[in-house]
């Protein structure tokens, strides 16, 4: 089943990278979506549909399965969350990559501020905010800070396991 949608404002489309060696073995596609955010409105929804459209293309949704569901709802929150973060601590997002290699999806968050995010600690669940880089560490194998040296900005960026059952992503 193939779910389509109108193009979104920056949408690239997919880029492949097939010269990505995982090791010894033959390389795994890397397949990367990019979103501008710059000066746009409504900015967490419009990223997460991006990124549901990419799941569908990727195989990730329609779930046929609860732990393909949930793996898919994860990934939907974290990309809310970084998002959200850049809106309320960086002066706003710049751009949403999505990309997926082998069985890990990888979410970047490009954004003007200087901040440094950091999971609330301690983590109080009754405390009101706070909960969204947090919520990231939970959910991710990975995520961490990537900077330019004299550029301003960070990139935010977590990766997520794919489900055991899901087959790597194709360009196809």
């Amino acid at each position: 089943m193939s779910t389509t949608r109108p193009s979104l404002p920056g949408d690239r489309g997919p880029e492949t990278d097939a010269n990505v060696a995982p090791g010894p073995l033959a390389p795994v596609e890397r397949l990367v979506r990019k979103l501008g955010l710059a000066d746009a409105t409504g900015i967490v929804p419009m990223a997460r549909d991006f990124t549901r459209q990419a799941l569908y293309d990727w195989g990730w949704l329609p779930a046929p399965n609860a732990e393909r569901r949930a793996a898919a709802e994860d990934v939907l929150l974290v990309v809310s969350e970084l998002v959200t973060n850049a809106c309320l601590h960086a002066d706003g997002p710049q751009e949403l990559r999505v990309g997926a290699q082998g069985k890990v999806l990888r979410l970047e968050v490009a954004d003007k501020g200087a901040g440094e995010p950091a999971p609330r600690t301690p983590h109080r669940a009754g405390r009101p905010g706070g909960h969204g880089m947090f919520i990231v560490q939970r959910l991710c194998l990975d995520w961490g800070v990537l900077r330019v040296p004299g550029v301003p900005g960070k990139t935010v960026w977590a990766e997520l396991a794919a489900p055991d059952d899901l087959p790597p992503p194709t360009s196809a």
